[in-house]
């Protein structure tokens, strides 16, 4: 696939991943599921911010008494931005003409009309909700499905919430959430050695929820990692998990993760402060990996303990191009869990371009998401 300007988008192909815009089979797969889009700890009382996602722009902001809502970009009346606009108890003004709308995007206020038509004017509104310091918002049709639950990460231990946006399309991501292989590569680093057949099998599995993935070490033991569909990635280690990939448009995405330490356990390297500024570790991470790329550093320039995991993966998923060229790839057995990604992405995509039922996704079981263990070979 290639990049948006290369090539007319079909709405209609099944094996188009990474165009998620209204229409698209994938933007309207991702749509039928809660998306996470902000930090709560970022929105404050009585602030709206505008945000994009999947190529649509939206507002959010938070009301005095500390609710969130997700409206429409733009005031109906003469389609002025409305975050510039400011809060009124849990109602947003916008600060053209002053136009009020309520939390469900319904008009109530028209102040230079002397007949309001308040009633005639509602802009589209979207369920939004909190959970694991998370903004989750839903721009699917009709009535959204349960925001999932994890209990995990719910537990005892210290909560991590991150978010950042990576300058090329979520799929490239997606690939890589898959990919052990390059765990070994991307992210080795002068001080540990390289070990070139740290697996020498590697499978994964359709399960009820998404992928169950192994990766083989030369001793027998099995490292396993999970992926929920549509798009959030449970590694495996030390710590309870979700990492979500979210297309801002068809060329950014966002890194959102939420991660619950075990109490006790030591932070790893390379791995955000909670009281980061999201814009500021996005920028850092992007300016970092485009000097790599351009030449003008190299990756043994890097401190290890600033941010050195998100930016070999920015250097590497930025390398391929902001859509990669999967058309021409040279795959391996290697890759044989991103083939299975891909084979599910297009059977529903197909199923959903076709009018067929679409999978019924599970929920992961707590244990799978907890799981850190070892397990013998016998068990790939």
């Amino acid at each position: 696939m290639t990049q948006t300007s290369e090539r007319a988008i079909d709405l209609n192909d099944p094996m188009d991943f990474v165009h998620t815009g209204p229409g698209t089979l994938a933007g309207r797969y991702l749509r039928m599921y809660w998306q996470p889009v902000y930090r709560s700890q970022d929105l404050m009382p009585g602030r709206a911010m505008p945000v994009r996602l999947m190529s649509e722009n939206l507002t959010l902001y938070r009301g005095e008494s500390g609710a969130v809502h997700t409206l429409a970009f733009q005031c109906a009346h003469r389609l002025t931005q409305l975050s510039t606009g400011w809060i009124e108890g849990d109602n947003l003004r916008c600060r053209y003409h002053g136009w009020l709308y309520d939390g469900s995007g319904q008009c109530i206020g028209q102040p230079a009309e002397p007949e309001p038509f308040c009633e005639k004017i509602r802009i589209p509104s979207y369920p939004t909700q909190e959970y694991l310091g998370l903004v989750f918002v839903y721009l699917g049709e009709g009535e959204p499905p349960p925001l999932p639950r994890y209990s995990e990460i719910e537990a005892e231990g210290e909560l991590r919430v991150s978010l950042h946006i990576r300058g090329c399309n979520f799929f490239n991501n997606m690939d890589n959430s898959l990919d052990e292989v390059h765990t070994q590569f991307t992210h080795w680093n002068r001080q540990t050695p390289l070990m070139e057949q740290q697996f020498l099998q590697l499978s994964g599995e359709e399960t009820e929820y998404g992928i169950k993935r192994y990766g083989k070490y030369p001793n027998g033991d099995v490292k396993i990692a999970h992926f929920q569909m549509p798009n959030i990635h449970h590694p495996a280690g030390n710590q309870r998990s979700a990492h979500w990939r979210v297309p801002v448009d068809d060329e950014n995405h966002l890194i959102v993760s939420a991660i619950r330490s075990a109490p006790g356990a030591s932070r790893r390297p390379g791995r955000e402060r909670p009281d980061e500024d999201p814009m500021e570790t996005g920028r850092k991470i992007a300016e970092a990996g485009a000097a790599i790329r351009a030449g003008k550093m190299i990756i043994e320039d890097l401190d290890l303990d600033a941010s050195y995991v998100p930016i070999t993966d920015d250097v590497t998923q930025l390398g391929q191009g902001i859509i990669a060229d999967r058309e021409h790839e040279r795959l391996g057995r290697s890759d044989v869990v991103i083939i299975l990604l891909r084979k599910i992405w297009e059977r529903e995509l197909r199923a959903l371009a076709e009018g067929r039922p679409l999978k019924q996704w599970s929920h992961p079981e707590v244990e799978l998401l907890a799981e850190v263990r070892t397990a013998g070979a016998g068990e790939a």
